[in-house]
């Protein structure tokens, strides 16, 4: 009797245990899927926040809509800016990378210094590639590189016209590194539309297209773009800003309208020789007729420390009008001002005269006439007839 009675005990004793361990386990299992459950409730919570926000105002325009007396009594919610989540999913951030190239020889007769040649020449050909990655909504870091390529010089890879890296966001975009300025971006750019390595033509000989060690800054508000940016070569000049460029640009339909300044030190063997300071203005207009109007225009200021103060300008009109779907004429009037003396001078005006042949939309091909004439040099003038072939290719993922 003692024996059953000690073998009931011992099967009760293990059934508890067996029951405990069963209920301790069922415990954690239920504590894990609330902790999920807490974790998925937080995330929705900001959502949460914005859709009784979103309701709110629905229903206040709807009753405005219907003329409701109790809508004039109720207090405008304004609206909500949409909350920006971060993006924590691999999956849910964008990227791209695009490569590009374009080729450009030129082939012309050329009346140089009193000397005529036939010479195939390079109109700024070029080869880049440009990567983007969206981390969040309207965030994204940006990679760009573009390299010459010298048909005149064997087809060699010449130097960098820009290599940077930005940061673009809601509040602007920031670049480091070698950029187009803003003197380029808001005055030249829209002026430069011809098959030429020299072109803006009075533009070119001392002006700002690409500068290296550049920090810039740009935002868009509205129909207004604005624009700073600064050059810190700790190799040459002083130990702080070489350069400051900054404009302000209104684009809005076919119209364009900008302004920059501009200073720059001038440095001879680390010896600060004095600035010029350029103040610039460009308009721009396409009209219903097809036709293209484009105006630039540089005061500049030669400051020098030895009272060798000079001022000079540079004016730029460019023109384009398109003869058919495959044709259009183009034709420019430049003038060039340095502030030199007769004896140093290298002042000019002139005009060119283009025809283009455009049979797809990546193929061009161009007659084109320039002629210089040089105040107290030689003038210039040339005939030559060129190609212009643009590849690209985007890949998104």
């Amino acid at each position: 009797m003692q024996i059953k009675l000690i073998c009931f005990l011992l099967t009760t004793s293990c059934s508890f245990s067996v029951y405990a361990q069963d209920e301790q386990q069922e415990l954690n299992n239920l504590k894990l899927q609330l902790n999920k459950i807490s974790a998925q409730l937080a995330a929705l919570e900001s959502l949460t926040l914005q859709f009784e926000s979103i309701s709110k105002r629905i229903e206040v325009l709807e009753n405005k809509k219907q003329g409701s007396s109790v809508a004039s009594n109720v207090a405008i919610i304004p609206p909500i800016p949409d909350l920006q989540l971060p993006i924590s999913s691999p999956e849910a951030i964008k990227k791209d990378v695009k490569i590009y190239a374009t080729i450009r020889p030129t082939l012309g007769y050329i009346d140089e210094d009193n000397e005529s040649q036939w010479d195939v020449r390079d109109a700024l050909s070029h080869v880049g590639i440009k990567s983007t990655v969206e981390f969040n909504d309207q965030w994204q870091g940006i990679l760009h590189g573009e390299w010459g390529v010298d048909l005149s010089n064997n087809g060699d890879f010449g130097k960098a016209r820009q290599v940077y890296v930005a940061l673009d966001s809601p509040y602007g975009k920031v670049g480091i590194g070698k950029q187009r300025p803003a003197q380029y971006l808001f005055i030249a750019e829209y002026v430069d539309i011809f098959n030429h390595g020299n072109s803006p033509f009075a533009y070119d000989p001392e002006s700002l297209f690409f500068v290296n060690n550049l920090l810039t800054y740009q935002i868009t508000q509205g129909d207004f773009t604005w624009m700073l940016v600064s050059q810190f070569n700790g190799a040459q000049g002083d130990n702080k800003s070489d350069l400051i460029n900054g404009g302000v640009s209104y684009d809005k339909n076919n119209l364009h309208v900008a302004l920059t300044y501009t200073n720059k030190g001038i440095y001879e063997n680390e010896q600060a020789l004095g600035d010029n300071n350029i103040v610039a203005g460009s308009v721009a207009y396409s009209f219903d007729s097809g036709l293209y109007f484009a105006l630039g225009y540089q005061a500049k200021e030669y400051n020098r420390d030895l009272s060798l103060d000079r001022d000079g300008h540079t004016l730029d009109v460019s023109m384009a009008y398109p003869l058919s779907k495959n044709y259009k004429v183009k034709m420019g009037y430049f003038d060039f001002d340095d502030g030199h003396q007769a004896d140093q001078t290298q002042n000019y005006n002139g005009a060119n005269l283009t025809l283009e042949w455009l049979p797809a939309e990546n193929l061009r091909l161009h007659v084109e006439y320039l002629y210089r004439d040089f105040d107290y040099l030689a003038d210039f003038s040339s005939l030559s007839v060129g190609f212009r072939y643009d590849y690209s290719q985007k890949w998104s993922y």
